[in-house]
């Protein structure tokens, strides 16, 4: 007795119609992350700028921290990279602004600092960063850190 034959021919299942695909969630997903660089010194905003645009990244810039809170409103970054030493406002100080409103406290900080005793350190974490690179840095460091705290904050509840 010969038996039927198993079909391992995929089925093809038609799309309910009616129901448009969600565009907006696939493309968001899509684009490359925005990264905020606040650095006063030129040289390091242009490496970084390169490193971080060459790993996928879109980059905006600023050059104090007055600035960059500035492009936080405009730019609506998915993470904000900070120097402490800037005139004017200064790192810390923007961290701490950025941590204390809730439209931002959620976008990751990493603090990039040529100061790198504990006690810095240590500050820097106390007013809201998430990590803390001390110069001068290895730029396969930088994105390393970067990809991690984006992949972090995907997976926070309520994440941007």
């Amino acid at each position: 007795m010969v038996g039927a034959a198993l079909s391992i021919v995929p089925t093809f299942i038609e799309p309910e119609l009616g129901h448009p695909a969600p565009v907006a969630d696939w493309s968001t997903d899509l684009a490359e992350p925005t990264i905020l660089v606040a650095d006063d010194d030129e040289a390091v905003r242009e490496l970084v700028t390169h490193k971080l645009v060459a790993a996928g990244y879109r980059v905006v810039t600023a050059d104090n921290g007055a600035s960059a809170l500035r492009m936080v409103v405009t730019e609506q970054p998915d993470m904000i990279i900070l120097d402490v030493s800037m005139p004017g406002l200064d790192g810390l100080s923007v961290c701490y602004e950025l941590h204390s409103s809730a439209d931002t406290s959620r976008i990751p900080v990493l603090i990039m600092s040529g100061h790198g005793r504990k006690v810095d350190i240590d500050l820097g974490m106390t007013v809201g960063a998430d990590d803390y690179l001390v110069k001068p840095f290895n730029p396969a460091e930088l994105v390393r850190r970067v990809r991690w705290l984006l992949l972090a904050n995907e997976d926070l509840p309520g994440a941007l």
